[in-house]
């Protein structure tokens, strides 16, 4: 049952507005904006603090790695409670950052972990470099996702090596102990072979396994939540891609850059949706984008904070049309993604709407829809009562249905403390973009940056 909230939280409301009231010498107006600016303060620290504690509390003991999904009803589908996963895994060594930079931990405990996830990827299953999707926390080897996907997962890789990379820039300079965390990252980096990949054709493949090859036969092009792998593939020092392999693998020979207007907002991209929208589901505007910075991005194809931020925007319109009359849809809750539903996982978005609303979806787009996501944000923590848990947010809900489960994954958590904290500080944004090889291969794909013209 959704219902009004009645503790803590409301507790803390009535403290910052007192506080900030009682204060004197302030105009009546003054106070209230204060008050306003404590309270939203206040909420962005415990949603961080929460959703960090997934990666960090909730972590499998072996690996030091986030695991696929914690249930707090304890009921797991295939008893995968040891599954970790290597997207999610990416994303939580970044949360690990938030939590030293917001005092959740210390940086010698971070460092400790993240030395720890380090040296068990070393020695976990890799396909030509990549790792698969799923691991056995316990042992380091593959667990497969599907029959056929039991190899090398370049995607799933991607979002785990940008993540190691966001590490590297943090402790570059630091002492001797960081010094040796740095290198090792950067020989699993090294490892990677990207342009294996390819097959020698102009294009990334998704999968590869020892038993079945490129049976999944799955090329990635068209708009999706993919760009951050090309983009690390051409920055590769050892394994690059050339531009063709960009260019008429990931863009289509420029049809990638074929948009539309959806809501009255121009799509910027083509993405390549089957069904009756034109968008997609809003982690991909947040996965490819927890280090590489869409602010001042651009490239022959388009304008990548303009297209992610129209995303969300366009998702936040469609729950005011609400053309379902779903309940609950409205400026107070909206955002449609990948995630759990009354069917099993779904992936949400306008033209495939369950009447679900995944908290993830707005909350990991802060940075490009401040006000709507903020709106969003008081709703869950000082209306809706069993919509949060220990870490956060629960992973999906419908008001339509009188539905949610008490349960969390880990790639929907994960982009939650990054991304507000990208909006609040850059801290992500900023470490990512100063990596050197990163910068070489946004230079070698056409890509224009602030970040590419500083000295």
């Amino acid at each position: 049952m959704i219902r009004l909230r009645n503790n803590i939280f409301s507790l803390l409301v009535i403290a910052v507005l007192f506080a900030a009231c009682s204060s004197q010498n302030r105009t009546s107006e003054n106070a209230e904006h204060t008050a306003k600016l404590t309270l939203e303060d206040s909420l962005l620290n415990v949603v961080q603090h929460q959703t960090f504690r997934y990666f960090w509390d909730g972590a499998e003991p072996v690996s030091g790695m986030a695991r696929e999904r914690i249930h707090m009803d304890n009921i797991y589908p295939q008893n995968d409670q040891e599954i970790v996963t290597l997207g999610g895994g990416g994303f939580g060594v970044m949360a690990i950052l938030v939590g030293v930079e917001r005092g959740f931990i210390t940086r010698e405990q971070a460092l400790e972990r993240l030395q720890h996830i380090v040296n068990y990827l070393g020695k976990a299953d890799r396909f030509h470099g990549a790792w698969p999707h799923w691991l056995n926390g316990p042992t380091g080897k593959v667990k497969p996702f599907s029959k056929k996907d039991d190899g090398g997962d370049l995607v799933e890789t991607a979002f785990m090596v940008q993540g190691l990379l966001t590490v590297a820039e943090y402790f570059r300079d630091g002492n001797e102990a960081e010094q040796k965390l740095v290198n090792d990252i950067q020989k699993l980096w090294e490892e990677v072979e990207w342009d294996w990949y390819t097959k020698g054709e102009n294009v990334l493949y998704w999968h590869w396994s020892p038993n079945y090859g490129w049976d999944m036969n799955f090329p990635v092009g068209g708009y999706n939540e993919c760009l951050i792998m090309y983009i690390l593939a051409a920055a590769s020092p050892t394994h690059t891609i050339e531009p063709e392999v960009y260019d008429k693998g990931w863009a289509l020979n420029g049809q990638i850059a074929n948009d539309t207007v959806y809501y009255g907002l121009p799509t910027v991209l083509n993405f390549y949706q089957h069904g009756d929208d034109p968008t997609g589901p809003l982690f991909w505007a947040h996965y490819s984008y927890l280090g590489l910075n869409p602010e001042g991005l651009k490239d022959k194809y388009g304008d990548y904070w303009k297209l992610n931020q129209n995303h969300a925007l366009i998702h936040y319109k469609y729950a005011l049309d609400n053309p379902n009359g779903y309940k609950g849809y409205g400026e107070n809750q909206w955002g449609f993604t990948s995630s759990y539903s009354m069917k099993g996982y779904a992936g949400h978005r306008p033209g495939m709407d369950l009447g679900v609303i995944s908290p993830t979806a707005a909350l990991s787009s802060f940075p490009y829809t401040p006000k709507e996501s903020m709106q969003f944000l008081k709703y869950l923590y000082l209306e809706a009562d069993s919509l949060i848990g220990e870490y956060g947010p629960y992973d999906a809900y419908s008001q339509e249905n009188n539905w949610f489960l008490p349960r969390y994954l880990a790639i929907d958590q994960g982009p939650i403390p990054v991304m507000i904290e990208n909006y609040r500080s850059g801290l992500l944004w900023n470490l990512f973009m100063k990596n050197k090889d990163v910068q070489k291969g946004l230079k070698k794909l056409g890509f224009e940056s602030p970040f590419l013209n500083e000295k």
